[in-house]
């Protein structure tokens, strides 16, 4: 008992200075989402929450969303299996490239896509012409965009799962007669599914907050491509009430999924 109390980090009483710096940070946090709450019409909260257009956007940013993140498992999850376990050249850069997205602004990642995927762009054109197929300013195009901007999260937090599991229950799986594929499935994914949902989640509401990418690629149009984000960005001009409670809505996804998978994290160390 001795020895564990022991072993238990002090608590510390900050600096005068440091403490202060520390609750100016914490404040250029909170009171930007303080502002939100205290001037959010609550009287008319259900009346702008049931409005036709922020339904129908609220509706296509889940869809979009969660079709985007659907996206990122299908390729990230190969992508940081690829960075973490196979040696190459070029993998540094690799890496750098799977995380600017995170970086990069969102408009530029925006015009980045039309280049590639538009009717006169790289792939675009022969999607087209080939197929048919037309990404941007259609629903398709959103999820692409929204794909582009939060699979990193994914891909990061996968990746730092994989180096850091025990790979000797890999090993001694082959050991005992298991092939590649049964070793994947049957050992590593399983080891490496709390990074994956992790990941997924941190996806997904990155995709749900998305807007410059959006609006870049996909446009801006109710039913079609006009997802929460850029149905906020329009109401603040003709009703910011109901702007005010959609921005509350996202708030309140975004924090609830942080808490929860920061609980999650002290909880596993």
């Amino acid at each position: 008992m001795r020895a564990s109390a022991s072993a238990r980090p002090r608590r510390e009483r900050p600096p005068l200075g440091l403490a202060l710096a520390g609750g100016l940070g914490a404040a250029l946090f909170a009171l930007p989402l303080l502002g939100l709450a205290v001037k959010a019409p609550w009287k008319d909260a259900l009346r702008e929450l049931g409005s036709p257009e922020g339904l129908e956007a609220l509706r296509l940013s889940l869809v979009c969303s969660l079709s985007a993140t659907v996206l990122a498992l299908l390729l990230g999850v190969p992508l940081a299996w690829v960075q973490a376990r196979v040696e190459f050249p070029g993998r540094s850069l690799l890496r750098a490239l799977t995380t600017l997205p995170m970086v990069l602004p969102p408009v530029v990642g925006g015009v980045a896509l039309l280049l590639a995927f538009g009717r006169e762009g790289l792939l675009g054109r022969y999607l087209f012409d080939a197929f048919g197929i037309r990404l941007p300013f259609t629903t398709a195009g959103v999820i692409l965009a929204e794909a582009f901007v939060a699979m990193p999260f994914l891909v990061i937090t996968v990746e730092a799962g994989l180096r850091s599991m025990n790979r000797r229950l890999e090993e001694a799986a082959r050991t005992l007669g298991a092939g590649r594929w049964r070793v994947l499935t049957r050992v590593t994914l399983p080891l490496v599914a709390p990074s994956i949902f992790s990941g997924a989640l941190l996806s997904w509401s990155r995709a749900l907050g998305e807007f410059g990418a959006t609006i870049t690629f996909a446009g801006n149009f109710p039913g079609r491509t006009q997802t929460l984000p850029l149905a906020v960005y329009l109401l603040l001009e003709t009703r910011p009430e109901a702007a005010v409670m959609l921005s509350l809505v996202l708030v309140a996804i975004s924090l609830a999924v942080l808490v929860g998978l920061r609980d999650r994290y002290l909880a596993a160390r």
